[in-house]
């Protein structure tokens, strides 16, 4: 959510009080426009406005009060807000916090002198990663080819979800392995790079659909992508509240420094400002803290001759000194530290796309040049022979299942 909060917009013309509020609210946002405001910036001040204004009955300027401000807090926390993304209590905080934040803004800038009860900022919960198995999971319950594309990409990019849905063909560059995310917060450009599985997947969707360069990567809008990925949690058998898009994006950086990529390059890969946004993530889980210490001290958690009594200690032959770290030896990132490093998720692949690609990519130098249209002979059969079971949607042109009722891609119905 962009805050724009510091910046000095001058003060409203006192006239402007006995104006009609949805008059005075657009020459606010265009004040702050004026300031530098970006777009995503004024859209939040419009949004923030609108629900107080909205509650209140469009009520005159002059009339307002520090009672009308709290009845609307009241019933938001209660109540939340009728286009929120999700309905938890703390997200309803959030939203109020910098809500009430804009409101302030808005009365100060008229000059009017409207008593706001101060808002603590929520804390932040901790921060939500899924574990190995938990992903392994959501690849083997995944569909079709458009399941396995989203959890790549979000997985081995760490890109927030509106910056997924914006991705266009254009703005990948298969051969340096690089995708230009334009879309981004702040509204600064960045440049990603692409997993093996990412790799993989997108080699596979150009090469068999040949989409326009302007064709957007994901095809759908963000509550089409966030019911896909609770769709994908309940039928593998996890808690649907633990899946979100973010979620997705928090478990890329945590595994990403856990195999040790500085904070410096995380952050730029994640897009922060601050590297305070990007710290959050140095946050430990118990079981990593307990792996670490285990591996410092040369100590097998697990004793060979096990001790019931208080008043027996265990010898030192009851512990080895090679073990090894769980917490490194798998993850959601390739590893970095050698060319011929296992794919995690490999065997899912071959079982859910059913062909017989070969695995020459994942092992070949991350910055190869394997061309835009570049697939072995093997791939190209693997496709014919998924291509028997489907269908083409008469909208979007693309392969659906035969008995789909509904198009993937586009929603269409199928009669």
């Amino acid at each position: 959510m962009g805050i724009l909060l510091r910046i000095d917009i001058g003060k409203a013309d006192p006239e402007l009080l006995d104006e009609d509020p949805r008059l005075v609210i657009e020459e606010f946002l265009s004040a702050l426009e004026a300031s530098g405001a970006d777009e995503k910036t004024i859209k939040s001040y419009r949004a923030a406005l609108y629900d107080f204004f909205n509650f209140i009955n469009w009520k005159n300027l002059r009339n307002i009060t520090g009672e009308d401000i709290r009845r609307w807090r009241l019933e938001r926390l209660r109540k939340g807000f009728q286009r929120a993304k999700t309905r938890d209590r703390r997200s309803r905080q959030v939203t109020l916090y910098y809500y009430t934040l804009f409101l302030k803004r808005f009365f100060e800038w008229l000059g009017l002198d409207i008593a706001i009860p101060r808002v603590r900022k929520p804390k932040r919960n901790e921060v939500e990663t899924l574990k190995l198995d938990e992903v392994m999971k959501l690849f083997e319950a995944s569909r079709d080819r458009l399941d396995l594309l989203i959890l790549a990409l979000l997985l081995e990019t760490g890109l927030r979800a509106n910056e997924a849905l914006s991705l266009r063909f254009a703005d990948i560059d298969l051969a340096n392995r690089e995708i230009r995310v334009r879309n981004a917060k702040f509204g600064e450009e960045r440049t990603v790079f692409i997993g093996p599985l990412t790799y993989r997947l997108l080699v596979e969707e150009i090469n068999i659909h040949k989409p326009h360069p302007d064709e957007k990567v994901i095809p759908l809008s963000y509550t089409g992508l966030y019911k896909r990925l609770k769709s994908l949690a309940k039928r593998a058998g996890i808690n649907t509240k633990k899946i979100r898009p973010h979620v997705l994006r928090h478990t890329f950086a945590t595994e990403a420094l856990k195999r040790g990529l500085n904070i410096i390059a995380l952050q730029r890969i994640l897009g922060h400002k601050d590297l305070k946004t990007t710290q959050i993530y140095l946050h430990m889980l118990k079981e990593d803290l307990k792996a670490q210490y285990f591996k410092i001290f040369g100590i097998n958690p697990t004793p060979i001759h096990p001790y019931n009594s208080p008043n027996t200690l265990p010898t030192t032959t009851g512990y080895t000194h090679t073990i090894a770290n769980p917490g490194l030896q798998h993850g959601i990132l390739s590893s970095s530290t050698s060319q011929q490093a296992s794919i995690p998720y490999e065997p899912i692949l071959r079982n859910s796309i059913q062909q017989g690609t070969t695995l020459e990519i994942f092992h070949a130098n991350p910055y190869a040049n394997q061309g835009l249209y570049s697939l072995t002979r093997n791939t190209i059969e693997g496709n014919k022979n998924e291509l028997r079971d489907k269908t083409l949607c008469p909208n979007c042109k693309k392969p659906i299942p035969r008995d789909a009722r509904f198009c993937p891609y586009c929603g269409m119905r199928i009669v």
